[in-house]
């Protein structure tokens, strides 16, 4: 019996997710043992990490005009393939400035493949049958943070960091054969010119930028080229802001925030992702380098956050339809700061139970955030500006994500620094938590200037 088409290029986009995923959340958990073969202080890595997010934000832009342009399976396998190199790069690896550009390298592949997979699946599927297709795609979206740490900490712990990315290359060959042989190739006729100046003065601000923030305190880089490249990347960014509003097609198109509701997502939600984007990178630290634990035990416990969000995945219809946007990104603001500030008071003798409850609710707040600022950013988009919405959404995610980590490794590198420790204790740690939850809660204005029935059409709720 043939599978079912719905069924199956789902399946084949939902692995590319799926490794997607995993990668990153398993690379967290083996950041301290990554450092210390390298010979880095394992702050040094954030640039790992964000080398990888300023990749996506720079190249998702252009995905589905890469895609219109030399067909959809065309771009689909060589994201793939790109993403199979920067991993066995990446396992190859002996030197931080190696890591960070294969990740980078990594970057471009993830940017072109999960994107232009979705656009197969929206374009090829009937209305009847897309919320099924759909849900078979989210299913990889949230296990692979489930399964991420504890894998990544028991490869990390039992064998080598390198395998890490080395499992990458056979599930990358499956994906390969099975888009040639199942994905059609489509493109499009009538794709408006490519925005160059655009994604040249965004790629060149975003990436100096955030570079020039996450190589401050002499990682890497000098401290003047670090102060350069921030320069550099602030000058291109406001010259693509002049020239977005010139241009009848520009690459994001900034008009959009004009929108309140999107402007609540792009600017009140990258406050929160801030906050949100620093845990990644700051908890396993604090249970291998301030608590002593292995790898593989400091990923058994951070996968209780995935656990917490796949099971408020349940109720949030319910909840926004009880409630409403406002009331619940407004009290969930507060909720999710606090649960940030809380890991601050976690000392090595801390029972396990206690943070796997404090990990598991905190991941409840944060899900139940993100799904309300991903659905709220759409309230108010028509059906021809939902591409346009979605580009600018996305590289306001991953650069917020991507600053997240900066400044939590910022804030314990100062913290360490000020407490005159030789090594990273338990002790540094609580002042980078207090300052990413006081950015978290920075987005609060924006979620009290939403009206009481923003987004009733899509909650179900009237006032």
């Amino acid at each position: 019996m043939p599978i079912s088409r719905v069924f199956l290029t789902p399946l084949i986009v939902a692995c590319a997710l799926f490794m997607e995923n995993m990668d990153s959340t398993v690379i967290a958990t083996s950041l301290p043992m990554m450092a210390r073969d390298m010979g880095e202080s394992p702050i040094a890595l954030k640039l790992a990490m964000t080398s990888y997010l300023v990749s996506l934000a720079v190249f998702i832009p252009i995905s589905g005009w890469m895609a219109d342009r030399f067909g959809a399976r065309t771009i689909f396998r060589s994201a793939i393939g790109v993403f199979m190199l920067g991993s066995i790069l990446c396992g190859m690896s002996n030197t931080l400035a190696e890591f960070v550009a294969a990740r980078f390298l990594q970057g471009v592949g993830g940017a072109m493949m999960v994107p232009v997979g979705r656009l197969v699946i929206l374009r090829t599927t009937s209305k009847a049958e897309l919320v099924r297709a759909l849900s078979y795609l989210t299913i990889p979206a949230l296990l692979g943070p489930v399964i991420g740490p504890p894998l990544g900490g028991f490869i990390t712990t039992y064998f080598h960091w390198r395998w890490i990315f080395f499992i990458n290359v056979p599930i990358s060959i499956l994906g390969i054969y099975l888009a040639t042989r199942y994905i059609e190739n489509l493109r499009s006729d009538d794709t408006v010119p490519l925005d160059w100046i655009g994604f040249l003065l965004s790629a060149i601000g975003c990436s100096t930028l955030m570079f020039g923030l996450a190589s401050a305190g002499r990682h890497l880089v000098a401290g003047d080229v670090s102060l350069a490249c921030v320069a550099a990347g602030t000058v291109s960014l406001l010259a693509y802001t002049w020239h977005a509003f010139r241009t009848p097609h520009p690459l994001i198109n900034l008009r959009l925030l004009q929108i309140p509701t999107l402007r609540m997502n792009v600017f009140g939600g990258s406050l929160f992702r801030i906050g949100v984007g620093a845990l990644p990178f700051l908890l396993p630290l604090l249970f291998q380098l301030g608590f002593g634990l292995t790898p593989f035990q400091s990923g058994l416990l951070t996968c209780a956050s995935a656990a917490g969000a796949i099971f408020v995945k349940t109720m949030t219809t319910t909840v926004l339809k009880k409630f409403g946007f406002r009331s619940v990104l407004v009290y969930n603001t507060l909720l999710g700061a606090l649960s940030m500030a809380a890991f601050g008071v976690l000392k090595a003798d801390s029972p396990h139970i206690f943070i796997i409850l404090m990990l598991l609710l905190g991941g409840c707040v944060r899900s139940m955030q993100f799904t309300s600022l991903n659905a709220i950013a759409y309230a108010e988009i028509d059906q021809r500006q939902m591409s346009q919405a979605t580009s600018l959404t996305s590289v306001a995610q991953q650069l917020a994500i991507g600053l997240g980590v900066t400044v939590g490794g910022f804030a314990l590198q100062v913290s360490n620094q000020v407490q005159g420790h030789a090594t990273i204790v338990s002790a540094d740690f609580w002042p980078a938590f207090l300052l990413i939850a006081l950015v978290a809660l920075a987005s609060l204005p924006f979620a009290l200037k939403l009206q009481p029935d923003a987004g009733a059409e899509l909650s179900g709720r009237r006032a």
